[in-house]
C-alpha cells in the first residue's frame, strides 16, 4: 500500500454536528481538508465516512497517518 499525501501537520479544529454523516479524507489530495472531495478516485485509497452522536468539536488528522483515524493522535509531530 502506497503512503498517503501529508496534507498539514497539524488537526484541523472542525465544529462537527450530531447525527450528521462525515467523510474524512484518506488520501491527503482533496482541497477540502480534513474532509473527502472524491480526489482518492482512482487510488487504493477510500474515505472514512463517520458519525458523531452529540455536537461536538473536534480535531481531525490531516497528516493522514494518525493511529486514531479520522481523529488526530498527534502522529504528525513525528513525521520528517
Amino acid at each position: 500500500m502506497s503512503e498517503p499525501h501529508i496534507a498539514a501537520k497539524a488537526p484541523a479544529a472542525v465544529e462537527l454536528e450530531a447525527g450528521k454523516n462525515y467523510a474524512w479524507c484518506a488520501c491527503g489530495h482533496s482541497k477540502s481538508q480534513p474532509f473527502c472531495d472524491g480526489s482518492h478516485k482512482g487510488t487504493e485509497f477510500t474515505p472514512i465516512v463517520f458519525k458523531v452522536e452529540e455536537k461536538k468539536t473536534a480535531y481531525l488528522c490531516q497528516c493522514k497517518h494518525s493511529n486514531n483515524k479520522p481523529y488526530c493522535d498527534g502522529t504528525h509531530k513525528t513525521l520528517a
